[in-house]
């Protein structure tokens, strides 16, 4: 029962970007369906589990949230250029990279030689996982354009879940305790990038349900933390992205060649083999 609570946010979030492909809309009113999901998921966990709500809890909340609109409307938009089977594996691990190296920068976190070699090679492992995933044998000038904004694109999406991480983590801010006030930021957030782009709209309305996915998976690594410990939650959860990069290539019909299948493949088992050596390396 406890695995099956730590695997549940990798089930949810690796669906998200999958049913928002699928119900269409565009980048802007995805960003507004899905934050707007979130927040009517964590106030009814709010208004059940009534966390700590300090002003300074729902002002730094605010701003991660806000950070987080920035990172899913970015990766929306680079959905848009390179797919998501390219778009995901990408994302992930610049979030893994940014995230751990900040980690050890500020917070010291790897502390051992065994730590240090751990996260080196974890790191190394996620990078030739990136590569791998983003392999065309053969690019058209056309899918070359469209690789570099969409690695420009998945740059900025990267600053945006940073911040969102790092912010809630520089004030120590409880993760239950900044679930809803999260969710206000991601609404704000998402407002002001998409106001200009009339994304009020049915399709606004319908991207509301992989909004409740995300605040639901976000919730399930929260349950599942003290069960089986962050570092075992925390790798579980990213796992994510073989549903939602296999997702992209038989669900929603992205091609790829035989060979860039099995590179696709080594490409997510590096990347997996990266965090469960992060998660070793943060025990």
């Amino acid at each position: 029962m406890e695995f099956f609570l730590a695997i549940l946010p990798a089930l949810f979030w690796g669906s998200i970007v999958l049913l928002n492909v699928k119900i269409g809309g565009g980048a802007y009113s995805q960003t507004l369906g899905t934050t707007i999901g979130a927040l009517l998921f964590s106030l009814v966990v709010y208004l059940i589990a009534r966390p700590e709500l300090s002003k300074l809890i729902l002002i730094i909340g605010i701003c991660s949230g806000i950070f987080w609109a920035v990172g899913q409307s970015n990766q929306f938009k680079s959905i848009e250029y390179i797919g998501v089977s390219k778009t995901m594996p990408i994302s992930t691990g610049l979030q893994i990279v940014s995230t751990t190296l900040f980690g050890v920068l500020v917070f010291h976190e790897w502390t051992t030689a065994t730590t240090i070699i751990l996260g080196i090679i974890a790191i190394l492992c996620i990078l030739a996982g990136i590569v791998l995933t983003t392999y065309d044998q053969k690019r058209s000038e056309d899918e070359s354009a469209k690789l570099k904004k969409g690695t420009v694109t998945l740059l900025i999406s990267t600053l945006g879940y940073l911040g969102y991480v790092v912010i809630a983590r520089l004030f120590s801010v409880d993760g239950w305790s900044a679930l809803f006030p999260q969710s206000i930021g991601m609404v704000i957030g998402g407002l002001i990038i998409t106001y200009k782009h009339k994304p009020f709209n049915l399709y606004a309305v319908k991207n509301i349900l992989p909004g409740l996915f995300w605040a639901a998976g976000n919730m399930f690594l929260f349950i599942s933390q003290p069960k089986v410990g962050v570092a075992i939650s925390y790798s579980l959860s990213q796992t994510g992205v073989v549903i939602s990069t296999l997702g992209g290539i038989f669900l929603l019909g992205e091609k790829k060649t035989k060979r860039q299948l099995i590179f696709v493949a080594i490409g997510i088992i590096l990347i997996i083999a990266g965090v469960i050596c992060l998660g070793i390396a943060k025990k």
